[in-house]
């Protein structure tokens, strides 16, 4: 079996093939018949963990599991405390209620590779982080939310999986997981 954690640039689509020209894993990753657990959208960055391991993949992209995501998520404006609260609580997107989130506003912006191409720069308005954990993955859950509390998403990045994390990798490369790493991610 195979495990490989990926930090995944703007722009590279979570799939190995791609009909629009996009690039993909395929042009980061050299290694046949493993599969992303879960996705990332395009535009988000971060970690993208993939693997061989049917079992395990299903294990962990199935919602009745609950296995935590953390994403540093920068939003146009700050963030008050009742949209904080609101998006810890649980906001409604697209007829359905997210569950409650663990929501942090960072007080320094994470450090990070710039991104390619730069978000855009609006010198009148701020711009702020929140660190947002969830159990549960709809699509572009993350900027929904944000966007339902009334603070739309600029970046959002991906850091962390249970207890794998983007930490150790740069920009666009990718790692074997090691045996304990592998252990600890089956005993969830």
């Amino acid at each position: 079996m195979r495990y490989i954690l990926f930090y995944k640039p703007y722009g590279v689509l979570s799939q190995f093939t791609s009909d629009e020209g996009k690039q993909t894993l395929k042009d980061y990753i050299p290694v046949a018949d493993v599969y992303p657990v879960g996705r990332l959208d395009w535009d988000s960055e971060g970690l993208v963990l993939l693997t061989d391991d049917g079992r395990l993949q299903h294990r962990l992209s199935d919602p009745q599991y609950g296995h935590p995501r953390t994403y540093w998520v920068q939003v146009e404006r700050i963030p008050d405390d009742v949209a904080v609260e609101r998006l810890a609580t649980g906001v409604e997107i697209q007829n359905y209620q997210t569950k409650p989130a663990r929501v942090k506003l960072l007080s320094a912006e994470p450090q990070l590779p710039p991104r390619d191409p730069p978000i855009r720069d609006r010198q009148s308005i701020p711009t702020a982080w929140l660190e947002l954990t969830l159990t549960e993955g709809k699509n572009r859950q993350v900027r929904r939310m944000t966007a339902a509390v009334g603070f739309p998403t600029l970046r959002l990045i991906r850091v962390s999986i249970g207890l794998l994390s983007l930490e150790g990798l740069s920009l666009g490369s990718w790692r074997d997981l090691t045996s304990d790493e592998v252990k600890v991610l089956k005993r969830k």
